[in-house]
């Protein structure tokens, strides 16, 4: 019991900031339609020649300049948006112009630009042939030679891609409001983060309607913090970074890396920490124990374990002279890497016996199942058959997509992974971010099984293995209910938003790869960044040939017998944490930091403890705790329009140089 009401006083404690009873309303109308259209071409065009030239997307910047200029709009012409509308736009401008790998951006071509770059480079020469068709068109078709999407060689890879966007939003929809059913219906857990979205739309919407409380004060100091930083944060090095080509760095971004100062009286240690005052402000929101925890076992970990165990050999593949990430992958594949998996299974198998328990409880208790099991009227809530059946057909088509483009790659393990290891994995992750805000993953499941496999040709490596993590998508639907919007908003603006961004997405990178080669002299960051991204790439898409020589480090990551260990020791700690009834939020918060940097663990405790000590005392603990997710709102929005204020520059800057005549 002690365990459960630690964690419905976290709960109530998200909460103080979002009224969680009120009337829930419908977000997408024709107003958030047209932010809809100006994301798509407007600001997606933006984001992909930023990815392109700097390598950095819109990202919050695109986010809140969308918000504040049709908050302002609709003010002043006496419709003001109601808070719905102002985190549906939220909504759509963060999922169209989110950041990909590779500095890219710009929806789902973007993952077609790449594909064409990768099969024409040096890099994958000795690979090319072997590229699936129904992947990219061949390194020497008219397609890839005119630079153009207007190709029957591309019809088959964009109807694929298309299809896998369908089901990709298919699936995660229907397991993130499964898994939101899971941990924030039955289980109660708090999402700390959670009410940080929904405090921006709630303060926007008092600030339209002339109803101004606490909460546009507290709102507007955080920006006013935020455009201040990020000055010197983002706005500098993003101008001379678009004007200049080297971006000019007052902050070290993203973290000040002291690992190589260190290594000769520490080697493998990681030491660093990052300047980035986001990270203070994030600690002010998230519970201090999570926080505490996660910085002991991060730094215990990576800064006292790692020189003990490299000294015992067991961290052999490290290099002298490498910075942190790199430290970080060396000591992952020789050891850390086995552990984590071990904690996170003993976390899903905690996870799973508390829900069973609180099942039970609700059978025996008719209040407690009417209010755990029923939804909130009005929020919107299709029967829970519904999503289930509609995960269950996009796993099946996953299933049999990848068996008709890959017919010889063992069917047992993608099985697996749609039916067993995405689900119990989405899972772990929901629970972790509903604690701590901060979701887990395993790396290299799919290499390990890929080798594993022995299957020998490189097709699979574009094949749509059913292998996701929609953990995340668990704190999208409880921000969601903590606006009062309904959760046929996001459905409707699912299905209108698919169409739109990928006609948008097909334009824009149309008329950039025939405008000129990508990359090319005119976009520096992929000029010179992305030939070595493709050196990586082919040497992971060679993995499973016979010829690779690192299949041996990946499989060895994966230690049977450290798994075991980092299991029973995971089990082990939480008895002892119930048993002596010590804060639950610490243990969580302790297996979380395995794999994390101090660099940010130690900047987020360090906000903690203000929030804790300092400002608690200064403006009361109820009034802190409403006050500090508005705050860190704030604090985004102001960064982000900072951000936006640069690429501005920078695009006019380079629009109007100097001609050599």
């Amino acid at each position: 019991m002690a365990v459960q009401d630690e964690l419905v006083r976290a709960r109530q404690t998200a909460e103080e900031v979002a009224a969680e009873e009120h009337k829930f309303q419908e977000g997408f109308t024709f107003r958030t339609f047209l932010g809809l259209l100006f994301v798509a071409f407007v600001m997606l065009p933006g984001s992909i020649y930023m990815g392109l030239v700097a390598g950095v997307g819109l990202g919050a910047a695109a986010e809140w300049v969308t918000i504040v200029l049709f908050a302002e709009v609709m003010r002043r012409s006496l419709q003001p948006l109601r808070r719905q509308e102002i985190y549906m736009l939220y909504y759509i401008a963060a999922s169209l112009t989110a950041m990909g790998i590779y500095g890219l951006s710009g929806g789902p071509l973007q993952w077609k630009i790449w594909d064409q770059f990768f099969v024409q480079s040096s890099p994958a020469a000795p690979i090319a042939d072997q590229v699936p068709r129904w992947a990219v068109p061949a390194p020497d078709s008219p397609a890839l030679r005119e630079r153009t999407f207007l190709d029957s060689a591309w019809a088959l890879p964009i109807f694929l891609l298309a299809l896998t966007e369908i089901l990709g939003r298919a699936s995660w929809m229907s397991m993130g409001y499964l898994l939101f059913r899971m941990t924030s219906d039955v289980e109660k857990l708090p999402f700390p983060l959670a009410p940080v979205a929904a405090s921006g739309a709630l303060a926007l919407a008092e600030a339209g309607s002339r109803e101004e409380s606490w909460r546009w004060g507290v709102f507007s100091t955080g920006a006013v913090v935020g455009m201040g930083f990020g000055l010197f944060y983002v706005g500098i090095p993003v101008f001379t970074g678009t004007l200049f080509g080297n971006a000019l760095q007052l902050i070290p971004i993203p973290f000040l890396d002291l690992t190589q100062n260190v290594e000769a009286s520490l080697p493998t240690a990681i030491v660093g920490v990052s300047i980035n005052l986001g990270e203070v402000l994030v600690g002010f929101v998230l519970p201090y124990h999570i926080l505490l925890g996660a910085a002991i076992s991060s730094v215990a970990t990576y800064v006292v374990a790692n020189p003990i165990l490299y000294r015992a050999g067991l961290i052999p593949n490290w290099q002298p002279n490498s910075p942190a990430l790199q430290t970080k992958l060396a000591a992952d594949l020789d050891f850390w890497l086995a552990i984590i998996v071990g904690l996170q299974l003993a976390v899903a198998v905690i996870g799973v016996s508390m829900v069973v328990r609180t099942l039970r409880e609700y059978r025996t208790n008719q209040s407690l199942r009417l209010r755990g099991l029923t939804p909130p009227p009005g929020r919107g809530d299709p029967p829970l058959w519904i999503p289930l059946v509609v995960w269950a057909v996009s796993v099946v088509s996953y299933i049999a997509l990848c068996r008709w483009l890959v017919p010889d790659f063992p069917l047992w393990i993608v099985a697996g992974f749609g039916l067993l290891w995405s689900p119990l994995n989405s899972y772990v992750s929901a629970r972790m971010v509903g604690l701590t805000g901060q979701g887990v993953s395993v790396p290299f499941i799919k290499e390990v099984a890929i080798i594993s496999s022995r299957y020998p040709r490189v097709d699979i490596w574009y094949a749509p293995l059913p292998l996701y993590d929609h953990g995340w998508s668990a704190q999208r639907f409880r921000e969601v209910e903590l606006t009062g919007t309904k959760f046929t908003s996001i459905l409707k603006a699912e299905l209108v938003m698919l169409p739109v961004i990928f006609l948008a997405s097909f334009i824009f990178w149309a008329f950039f790869w025939k405008a000129s080669p990508i990359p090319s002299p005119l976009f520096p960051f992929a000029q010179k960044m992305w030939p070595y991204y493709a050196q990586m790439e082919a040497v992971w898409k060679q993995i499973n040939l016979p010829q690779s020589e690192i299949r041996e480090v990946v499989l060895n990551a994966l230690n049977i017998p450290r798994i075991v260990a980092g299991f029973v020791s995971g089990l082990g700690l939480f008895w002892l944490f119930s048993a002596f009834k010590w804060p639950v939020l610490l243990f969580y918060g302790l297996v979380s930091g395995v794999g994390q940097l101090p660099h940010f663990t130690l900047p987020k405790l360090l906000g903690a403890w203000l929030g804790h000590r300092y400002f608690k005392k200064r403006y009361g603990e109820e009034n802190w705790m409403r006050y500090a997710p508005v705050l860190l709102a704030g604090f985004f929005c102001g960064m982000g329009l900072i951000g936006m204020l640069g690429i501005a520059l920078a695009l006019v800057a380079k629009s109007v140089s100097v001609l050599p005549f």
